[in-house]
């Protein structure tokens, strides 16, 4: 897969620190209920923690108690790409950072969440970073 942020291993690992890397870069997953924008009600847009992409804002966050920052639709479906993870023996659809191919968590559907799209994007706070609106 191509993308328009490309850098080696290396590179990643020297900007990244081991916690970041291992869930940008290597697909991880943060502890539940542990991250900074879990419980946040800050105004802002959510950005790519690797390269700064602005990729969610805080008008569709909402509380799904699941343990991580959720969303119910990105800032423009051309902001994040969908990759099917059949990882832990169970169909999933992975979201990453269309700009650097960062992991970022997943989307879940049908789950009877009061949204929009009917959609939770499950998303770890560790692969973002929150710019707030002043006003």
């Amino acid at each position: 897969m191509s993308y328009e942020i490309e850098k080696t291993e290396a590179e990643w690992r020297a900007e990244l620190s081991p916690q970041e890397y291992h869930v940008l870069r290597e697909a991880g997953t943060e502890r539940p209920f542990a991250g900074e924008y879990t419980d946040t009600k800050t105004v802002g847009v959510y950005s790519c923690r690797a390269c700064g992409a602005e990729l969610f804002s805080s008008e569709t966050k909402f509380d799904s108690h699941c343990g991580w920052p959720s969303y119910y639709a990105p800032l423009a479906e051309d902001r994040v790409e969908y990759i099917e993870d059949t990882t832990l023996g169970m169909r999933r659809v992975e979201v990453r950072c269309a700009r650097c191919g960062g992991h970022l968590g997943h989307v879940f559907e049908g789950e009877g969440y009061g949204t929009p799209t009917d959609q939770r994007y499950c998303i770890n706070s560790i692969s973002l970073t929150l710019k707030p609106i002043e006003g």
